[in-house]
């Protein structure tokens, strides 16, 4: 990236801009090592916490690894890198390796001079040294160790052998057998502990100036896995509890994977597939063909004719999801799933009428193409919502948005809030809706109480609220009871304090008077409601917040510094206890209201090694001061859109009365209404 147009893998423009890999990418090489020509798949992935979908579908389908470590810095085979660097150290980063990811790693090579000087590598196995010379460090030549640097080379090598002594028998006997312990043998240990996991070889470098990538190269063709050393599982689509072994054979029935949307990227485990063939996507039964074969070089393609097991290719024009098996028709197989990780972020999005089109194209787009990508629409707030792994992640869809998809309009908002509102005390009502317009008018009476649910029996209410009849006379017709019910559930969809649904409230109903001619359902209905809006300040309402169970990880020293940003967003510690290593695990209550934005500040005072977890744990009483502050803006509000609205009612009256309809709106019922803080704006301005 040093040349002014970043790195070849990283073809995006916001990759290039803010200097960091956002979505994985395919490639290929060949190399040759040991006299042998070695064929490669490589996935590169981005290092960044928010992206960990692109590594974790990346993972579903590789067959090893190579974990590429900054020596100035902490972040299966462990790769050095930037070893010309100012301050470099890689021991130091070996021992942080060791201590927070729990690896068993030895160094397999010693640095040759120290940052600017940084020279070659001592191989500890072979007791040679490496130069990297010529143009880009191309020109590699093998030498004798530096003999200030014997010793040190020596002793490494006794601590590899014994590490790998205690892990693989085979090795162990040779060691104890041989003074002089084989260069074969001890690349054979290494790669048996590197495959059953035991083990990670360290090699170092700088990937910039082309030092030590060779012996990188080479390493990977030593000790890493082909796909004949792995066993891939599938499962019988017709019986998913019957495991299927898929064997890396191209004269076996096709299965591959499509493990990423974008690029439509496949990884072949069994069988053959070639230019033309028709395949089935398993999720669909629906046929396909393979009209156009490539191999991907990031965002550059070539075209094949055929690919086999163990391949990694694109097929393009083939649309399907992320996670879609294919197999010949034949071969009735499914591969797992791979592991999606939760949501932790949210955000709101909207966008002008103009560009309300490219907006959805651009949504549904990003949710097919990232797993961690989740939109909703908020029935409560009309809000869409969208949620991803951090607000870095988040901020790169919407620079996409507006770039890719051209929705210049785009305004992003932290997402509202879900408030809910109950009562505290127990008030009686006592309602009479009359209405006489001409012909049969309208009478509706109801008395009752409304009273909270105790915290004991609020369990199984699907919505919260509890309607019941203890009508014991014909007072109230029981044909009318319903329309009464659904009066009250419907007022309670929105409370007067802020709007907001309620909760943990029951409606008791316990008489009434109906009229024999005028009244009917909807008077009923309209009594019910009447009846909320008048006496529900009597019940001492109060407005309820979501709070939430929030979980916090970090190394134990930036307790102090994670431990304020909890107590600055009004968290109240649980427990604190510490997990493997020097990790130490907060478990906190924290209003939803003081979340958002906690993912930056929380890796900043951990140095991005601070992670979080949160889930609903329950609704409580707001502070009676943010309480204040939500019903005022809430009132606010109604003012503004009843000033909007005075003029179209005003101008409705006056049509009525030209065409002498008596228009009857009830002002001073309406007025008192408004007064208590009336349900709607029409409520608040309809005297004219």
């Amino acid at each position: 990236g040093k040349d002014g147009v970043g790195a070849k893998m990283d073809s995006m423009e916001l990759e290039r801009e803010k200097g960091i890999t956002i979505a994985s990418a395919a490639t290929y090489c060949s190399w040759k090592s040991m006299g042998v020509d070695h064929h490669m798949n490589l996935i590169d992935t981005p290092g960044h916490v928010d992206f960990t979908i692109e590594v974790e579908r990346s993972l579903r389908v590789l067959d090893g690894a190579v974990m590429i470590v900054a020596a100035s810095a902490l972040p299966r085979i462990v790769f050095i890198n930037k070893m010309d660097r100012y301050g470099a150290d890689p021991f130091h980063v070996l021992g942080q390796i060791k201590q927070k990811l729990g690896l068993n790693v030895k160094p397999i090579q010693l640095p040759i001079g120290e940052e600017d000087n940084f020279a070659g590598v001592c191989d500890v196995i072979t007791r040679k040294a490496h130069y990297y010379e010529g143009d880009n460090g191309m020109t590699k030549r093998v030498d004798e160790v530096p003999a200030a640097l014997v010793e040190r080379v020596d002793t490494l090598r006794a601590e590899l052998f014994e590490t790998l002594a205690d892990l693989d028998d085979e090795f162990a006997e040779i060691f104890l057998e041989n003074e002089d312990v084989p260069v074969d043998a001890v690349h054979a240990a290494i790669r048996r502990t590197t495959l059953a996991r035991t083990f990670c070889p360290m090699l170092m470098g700088s990937a910039y100036k082309n030092k030590g990538v060779q012996d990188l190269l080479d390493a990977v063709c030593r000790y890493l896995p082909s796909p004949l050393d792995r066993t891939n599982k599938a499962m019988n689509a017709d019986d998913e509890t019957e495991e299927i072994i898929l064997e890396s054979d191209v004269t076996k029935p096709f299965v591959g994977y499509a493990f990423k949307w974008a690029g439509h990227n496949m990884r072949i485990y069994q069988g053959m597939l070639t230019k033309g063939s028709a395949i089935t996507n398993m999720m669909t039964d629906k046929r396909v063909s393979a009209k156009r074969m490539v191999r991907m070089h990031s965002n550059e393609v070539k075209d094949v004719a055929s690919a086999g097991a163990g391949d990694i290719i694109a097929l393009a024009g083939v649309e399907c999801d992320s996670g879609v098996t294919f197999t010949d028709g034949k071969h009735r197989v499914t591969c797992s799933s791979m592991f999606v990780p939760e949501a932790v972020m949210s955000l709101s999005v909207s966008a002008g009428r103009e560009d309300q089109a490219r907006l959805q194209k651009a949504l549904r787009r990003f949710q097919r193409e990232d797993p961690t990508f989740r939109v909703d629409v908020k029935q409560e707030t009309n809000e869409t919502i969208i949620s991803g792994m951090g607000e870095l992640h988040l901020e790169i869809y919407c620079e996409r948005m507006k770039r890719e998809y051209k929705v210049e309009t785009l305004v992003t908002g932290e997402p509202k809030v879900n408030y809910r509102e109950t009562v505290t005390q127990k008030a009686t009502f006592e309602y009479l809706h009359k209405r006489q317009t001409g012909g049969r008018g309208q009478y509706g009476k109801v008395m009752g109480f409304f009273e909270p649910i105790p915290e004991e029996q609020q369990t199984g209410n699907a919505d919260g609220i509890e309607f019941v009849s203890r009508l014991t006379g014909n007072e109230i017709p029981p044909n009318y009871v319903p329309a009464i019910e659904k009066g009250f559930r419907t007022a309670t969809t929105k409370g007067l304090l802020t709007g907001n649904p309620l909760i943990h409230m029951r409606c008791v109903l316990e008489d009434g008077q109906a009229h024999e001619v005028d009244s009917s359902s909807e008077a009923f209905q309209a009594a019910a409601q009447g009846a909320f809006d008048n006496f529900y300040n009597e019940a001492g309402p109060v407005v309820l917040e979501p709070l939430m169970s929030v979980a916090v990880s970090f190394p134990s020293e930036f307790q102090a510094a994670a431990l304020q940003t909890m107590n600055g967003r009004e968290g109240s510690i649980q427990n604190t206890s510490a997990v493997s290593g020097d990790t130490t695990l907060v478990e906190a209550i924290v209003p939803l209201r003081r979340m958002f934005g906690y993912s930056s500040e929380l890796r900043s005072v951990t140095q991005g090694q601070g992670e979080f977890s949160m889930e609903f744990s329950r609704y409580e009483s707001m502070p009676s001061a943010k309480q204040d502050e939500h019903i005022a803006e809430y009132r606010k509000k109604l003012y503004e859109t009843a000033s909007d609205s005075m003029a179209t009612l005003f101008i409705f009256q006056v049509l009525h009365r030209c065409l002498g309809v008596a228009c009857r709106f009830g002002e001073e019922e309406q007025l008192e209404k408004a007064g208590r803080g009336g349900r709607s704006a029409a409520a608040s301005i309809v005297g004219g």
